[in-house]
């Protein structure tokens, strides 16, 4: 039983895109990630640790470094240093213990270095006696689980690169003179940021699957309703969270069903000219944006309980996965309305 120590994620009032599309993630990890840009105050580290909360335990091998499935045969366990996760994979002995735990969220501090990122090797102990000793990182810590970056824009931006390109491919490799270690790395990828304390180069900016830019509320009531939950909260938070448990365990279902679901989902031809032409209206560089709409929308598809992608999908899949690779003037802030910049240049195009 978890604890119920951090805010319900069904509680979090508006902000609906971020939501969406850390649901997305959980179902989808190939999207790469999402990044949350938007003032302080707004839900964002909240949100993360809230869907985390709710999330279904996983049985993994107790202590793992390397947080793995009990289930599956993976190669780095041939070469951990722990006998008993060997003994488990080659199925001698009793092996190791299996538990079930909750999804972790693992945080990367700001001044994080590559070594305490990626992991680092003991060269002495691999020349001498032909070892390999690893001292697993934070992506080591991270998989199967989801990784949190507040403030990304801060970070330095090799770390940056190496993060994505986990985030993208699954695997981490430790690389030390000549000698390699790679271990899985499939984690949900989550990054916040504050624009007004600077920008990701293009670069970074392209390889996060998602982008969503949220704000405060300026609604009354909703304003009123998020101090009112929250002091709900702050004075008995395990009767406020049972307040909500009905509807956390809808969604926890709807994720599983999603995920089980998202194999069986196609997309017909007509489909995918819908999403080249999109992403050549609105002005994208590159094929990426392309590929994240039609994995995007093949989820929103089975989140929705659907087999079959329609216009909807990739309506909204656009507006999560296009506003940060729209191509912009320099000092150009990012596109807020990807939807609505493809109709005034369809209007504009209608009236010449």
């Amino acid at each position: 039983m978890k604890k119920m120590n951090v805010y319900p994620f069904m509680a979090i009032e508006g902000q609906e895109e971020m939501k969406l599309a850390l649901i997305l993630n959980i179902i989808n990890p190939t999207l790469s990630g999402v990044l949350i840009r938007g003032e302080k105050g707004t839900a964002k580290s909240t949100a993360v640790r809230a869907l985390a909360q709710i999330l279904p335990e996983i049985e993994k091998v107790k202590d793992c470094p390397f947080q793995h499935d009990p289930q599956g045969k993976h190669h780095v366990c041939m070469e951990c240093v722990r006998t008993d996760c060997r003994d488990h994979i080659l199925g001698r002995g009793q092996g190791s213990e299996i538990v079930m735990e909750g999804i972790k969220v693992i945080e990367l501090p700001v001044g994080a270095t590559e070594d305490r990122v990626v992991g680092t090797m003991d060269m002495e102990q691999a020349l001498k006696k032909g070892e390999k000793q690893v001292e697993p990182g934070i992506l080591a810590a991270a998989h199967r689980g989801i990784l949190y970056v507040d403030e990304v824009n801060l970070l330095d931006d090799h770390v940056v690169d190496v993060l994505l390109d986990s985030a993208a491919m699954g695997v981490n490799t430790i690389e030390r003179e000549g000698i390699s270690f790679s271990h899985p790395a499939r984690f949900t990828l989550v990054g916040t940021m504050n624009p007004e304390e600077g920008e990701l180069r293009p670069q970074l900016l392209d390889r996060f699957g998602l982008c969503v830019n949220i704000q405060g509320i300026s609604d009354p009531d909703a304003r009123v309703a998020i101090m009112e939950r929250r002091t709900g909260f702050d004075e008995d938070p395990e009767g406020f969270s049972r307040q909500w448990e009905d509807d956390s365990q809808v969604l926890v279902e709807k994720i599983k069903q999603a995920k089980a679901l998202y194999p069986d989902v196609t997309c017909e031809r007509p489909m995918l000219y819908e999403i080249a032409s999109y992403c050549l209206d609105v002005g994208v560089d590159g094929h990426r944006g392309d590929i994240i709409i039609l994995k995007t929308a093949k989820t929103l598809a089975a989140y929705d309980g659907r087999t079959r992608v329609e216009s909807r999908d990739i309506e909204t899949a656009a507006t999560l996965a296009l506003p940060h690779r729209v191509r912009r003037q320099p000092l150009q802030d990012i596109v807020t309305d990807v939807s609505g910049m493809r109709n005034r240049k369809k209007a504009a195009e209608f009236s010449s």
